[in-house]
């Protein structure tokens, strides 16, 4: 996969928050024990960032990292929207930061009401960045994407706090044209979690092996446990 679809932060800020995340257990690391995904996935990881909203230190080097993206490569844009539920907050403190206005879209149109999918003030032609949690197949992300788009914005990047870099979330960024920015790529989750002993050297290669076909992780086929 290419850096030129996933854009990473600068390494020293990757690996901070890397390590956060799993001192806080935002992130989960279990090769011997999946997780089952809403998805039906197995997963040897799970990721939690809703628990960074009750960490100051950790919340404010997402917000940081994120402000120091926009303010380098899309100085002019007009609006920071947040995909519900996990990027609501985050793009509202991003936004705080800035002095921006703030937006956030729904996973699908209010019943009642307006019936609308974008909340906030989005308008014709505005430019826009979408604040997401996690980045794993893309289709919650670059869905909220085309809901910003149906409203009028101009969405400039996907800015999201981690990325898993499936291949499926890899299609949908090149499809789009619409570059994804994550503070944290897998790789160097799994590099920071070995140097700290949350998981043991021997595990990165399922951990990887995972990551390249995470939709046949634990059937037969494709082994759980190192030979």
């Amino acid at each position: 996969m290419s850096e030129l679809v996933f854009l990473r932060s600068p390494s020293d800020v990757s690996r901070s928050l890397a390590l956060g995340l799993l001192q806080i257990r935002a992130v989960e690391l279990r090769p011997d024990e999946p997780f089952t995904w809403s998805s039906g996935w197995k997963s040897p990881i799970y990721c939690d960032n809703r628990l960074i909203l009750g960490y100051p230190l950790v919340r404010e080097h997402v917000v940081q990292g994120f402000t120091s993206i926009i303010e380098a490569y899309y100085p002019g844009v007009d609006i920071i929207a947040g995909a519900a539920t996990g990027g609501i907050a985050h793009a509202a403190m991003v936004a705080d930061r800035l002095g921006l206005p703030t937006a956030y879209v729904r996973s699908s149109a209010k019943d009642h009401g307006r019936q609308q999918r974008v909340e906030g003030r989005v308008f014709a032609g505005a430019s826009c960045i979408l604040v997401e949690d996690t980045l794993s197949t893309g289709k919650s992300a670059y869905d909220a994407v085309e809901a910003l788009q149906d409203a009028g914005a101009r969405v400039l990047a996907v800015c999201s706090i981690f990325s898993y870099d499936f291949e499926h979330a890899a299609q949908r960024v090149a499809a789009s044209g619409i570059p994804a920015y994550r503070l944290l790529d897998y790789e160097t989750l799994i590099d920071v979690a070995v140097e700290q002993g949350y998981v043991t050297s021997s595990d990165v290669e399922r951990l990887l092996l995972w990551r390249s076909a995470p939709d046949q992780y634990g059937q037969s086929g494709q082994s759980q446990k190192s030979e």
